[in-house]
Parts: structure tokens; C-alpha cells; sequence
């Protein structure tokens, strides 16, 4: 009974040995960010100048904190229960205004994208204080010091709104900054001092699967887009070709990043003792790269299949060999926190991916799109052969 729930009424009853699973509310909730997703590419695409590069920064940070956020916080609350599943439909509300407002937020919306943005955290943190029964005293504590940080990147927020050029790009930048500092800070406020490991505690399998499920969100949002942008080309035959590098390429970083490195964090997540600091870097901070190479690609896929000959100008380049670049810096960083070791295929994919670099002024597009493409099937096939070597000399011993 969730009245005899020692944790908390309205908290996820844990069950020894097994993961508590993601529930479909979450995975509805979900949707309104893959709107936030395409929304951040395009903007980016339509943007790509390094003062759009620094704004579609700002807004994808924020896009993926108030995500994460969330998803700590329903790894702790039980969303089958209605009160949380109305919070959840009131965050979808704010998700929408957000992300109908990334286009235009360092223009006429700036204000109604602050504002969704800082409802969504100190709405959803406030319920979840609510929601923690008054004996839970650490839990408590760790609420009340995670709602005074973002009331103050909250003000940053409306303050930037209500501005406009550069004020209110510093001033959400030093928002974005305050609240990715946070966490690393532990959250300290006067009196209340830091917050504990403890009070960080996660179910390891969910939140795993909650990241896992985002990276997903993120692949899928670019092959609808790509499929999009094809059908309405001619067939011919470099369309037909930068279509399939593109698909390829997402297959391949689907590989990657699904084929040893989620099931392994899951494990690892799972057994560790210290599961609130593992998810703190694993999953709430080193997620943030590979999103961003994914989103970062996506913008690449639609270059390349609208321009696949002639010359490779600053923003194919920079979105063709950047996307998969910081994708496995991301990926590669995440399977360290993980496994503890660098893994040798992504650091040389890293290297190939960087030399690549030389040449992609020389490349037409649909050839650079091919090549990096190449280089990542290869990231994704040594991974594969040499942890499967691995596992079958553990075995022998």
C-alpha cells in the first residue's frame, strides 16, 4: 500500500533486486521534448553563426536540465500515483510553451520562455518537497536546498526576459552556469551546509533507462527529420547516397552508445553503493555531450541531403565531423565513469575524426558525410570485437 510506504506516500516503492520500471506517463511526458529537440536542430540550422552557436547553447542546456531534473525526481516520486501524474502533465504544458518558444527566445519570447522554464523547475521542486513526509528529514533538506539554487537562477531567468541583446544573453548564461555548477556544489546553502550522498540515492535501473530512453528521443528525432527532408528530393543518385550515409550514421551511434555502454551503466548503476554520484556524473552531467553530438549531426544529415555536391562551407564541416566528435568525447567520458578505463576505439575515433578535420575543405559534403560515417561504424565494430574478445578471455580464466 502506498500509505504503508516508509519512503513517502507518494514515493516509488523500492523492491530488493529488482528495477523499478519507466512507466508510460513518463514515456508521454517524453514526447513534449521531442518537440524540443527538433526545435533546438532547426533553430540551429537556421542560426549558424557563432552568436547563434552561443544562444542554441544556452536554450539546449537548459532544454536538457529541466529534462534531467525531472527524471531524478520521478526516479524518487511514483508516477502511476495521480498527484504526480498531474505534475507531470502540468510540466508538459511548460515543455510546450519552452519549446515553442526556442526559435524566438533571444527575440520577441524571450520572457515566455523564462518564465516556462523557471515554473518548470520550482514547480516540480516544490511538489516533490511537498510530497516528502516530514520524518524524512534528509530528503527534506536536500529539497529545500535544490528549490533556493534555482530560485535564484530563476531570477537570473526573468531578469534575462525581460531584457534584451547581450544583458539578457549574460544574464541567462550566468543562470545555465549557476545551475550546472549546483550539483557539483552539492547544493550548499548557509545553515543546511552540503547535501549528502544519501540524500542523492537513485534507483540505478531506472535512471539508466530514463537517459537511455532521451538518447533515443534524440537518434529518432533526427531519422524522422532525415526521412522528411528526403521525400521531398529528387531521387537521384548522391541524394539516395547522403540519405543512407545519414541513416548509417545514426545506426552507428546507436551501436555505440546502446550495444555495451547502457547495459554496463545500467549494471554498474545498479550495484554501485554510491548511486546519487554515479548519476550525478554519468548521467546528469556527461549525457550532455552526447546529446549535443547527436542534435549537432542531425543539423549535418539536413545540410548534406539538401547540398550533398560542392564545396563543404564552415557549417557542414563543423556539423559533419563536430557531431560525431562530441558524441564520443560524450560517450567515451561516460564509459570511463562506468568502467573505469578509456575506451581505445573511441579515443582513436576521436583522433581519425580530428584528422578528418584537414581534409573536410577538400571533401564535398556527401563524401565528408560518408567519411565520418565510416569512421564511426569502425568506432563501433572495434567496440564490439574487442569487449567481446574481453569477455571470452575472462571466461578462458
Amino acid at each position: 500500500m502506498a500509505a504503508d510506504n516508509s519512503r513517502g506516500a507518494m514515493f516509488r516503492v523500492i523492491v530488493p533486486n529488482q528495477h523499478s520500471r519507466v512507466t508510460n506517463v513518463e514515456l508521454f511526458f517524453d514526447l513534449v521534448f521531442v518537440f524540443a529537440v527538433t526545435q533546438v536542430s532547426h533553430t540551429l540550422l537556421h542560426h549558424f553563426t557563432p552568436l547563434g552557436a552561443v544562444h542554441i547553447t544556452v536554450l539546449f542546456l537548459a532544454v536538457w536540465w529541466v529534462w534531467v531534473y525531472t527524471a531524478w525526481v520521478t526516479n524518487w516520486l511514483n508516477p502511476e500515483l495521480t498527484p504526480v501524474r498531474i505534475m507531470l502533465f502540468m510540466m508538459m504544458l511548460g515543455g510546450l510553451v519552452l519549446s515553442t518558444t526556442i526559435p524566438t527566445a533571444f527575440e520577441g519570447r524571450g520572457l515566455w520562455f523564462a518564465i516556462a522554464y523557471a515554473a518548470m523547475q520550482i514547480g516540480r521542486t516544490a511538489f516533490w518537497l511537498f510530497a516528502t513526509p516530514r520524518h524524512r528529514t534528509a530528503v527534506r533538506h536536500n529539497a529545500i536546498r535544490i528549490l533556493t539554487w534555482l530560485a535564484i537562477s530563476a531570477v537570473l531567468w526573468i531578469a534575462g526576459g525581460l531584457s534584451e541583446g547581450e544583458t539578457r544573453l549574460w544574464l541567462w548564461i550566468a543562470a545555465v552556469a549557476w545551475e550546472y555548477v549546483s550539483p557539483a556544489a552539492r547544493f550548499w546553502v548557509p545553515k543546511l551546509g552540503f547535501s549528502s550522498v544519501e540524500a542523492w540515492a537513485v534507483e540505478g535501473g531506472h535512471m539508466a533507462e530514463r537517459c537511455s530512453l532521451f538518447v533515443i528521443i534524440a537518434l529518432g528525432e533526427a531519422v524522422v527529420v532525415n526521412g522528411a527532408t528526403f521525400a521531398e528530393l529528387d531521387w537521384t543518385a548522391d541524394n539516395i547516397m547522403a540519405f543512407v550515409s545519414a541513416l548509417v550514421g545514426a545506426i552507428a551511434m546507436w551501436w555505440v552508445y546502446f550495444h555495451k555502454g547502457a547495459e554496463a551503466g545500467s549494471e554498474r548503476i545498479s550495484k554501485s553503493a554510491e548511486s546519487g554520484r554515479l548519476a550525478r556524473l554519468a548521467y546528469t552531467y556527461l549525457h550532455t555531450p552526447i546529446i549535443a553530438g547527436i542534435i549537432l549531426t542531425a543539423v549535418s544529415d539536413e545540410l548534406v541531403l539538401k547540398h550533398p555536391t560542392g564545396h563543404s562551407d564552415i557549417r557542414t564541416v563543423l556539423s559533419t565531423i563536430g557531431g560525431p566528435l562530441v558524441f564520443l568525447i560524450g560517450t567515451i567520458l561516460f564509459k570511463h565513469a562506468i568502467r573505469g578505463f578509456l575506451q581505445l576505439s573511441h579515443g582513436i575515433g576521436i583522433i581519425a575524426l580530428a584528422v578528418l578535420w584537414w581534409f573536410a575543405a577538400d571533401l564535398p559534403p556527401l563524401w565528408l558525410s560518408v567519411a565520418s560515417t565510416v569512421i564511426m561504424i569502425i568506432v563501433a565494430v572495434w567496440e564490439s570485437v574487442s569487449l567481446g574478445a574481453d569477455r571470452e578471455e575472462a571466461k578462458e580464466h
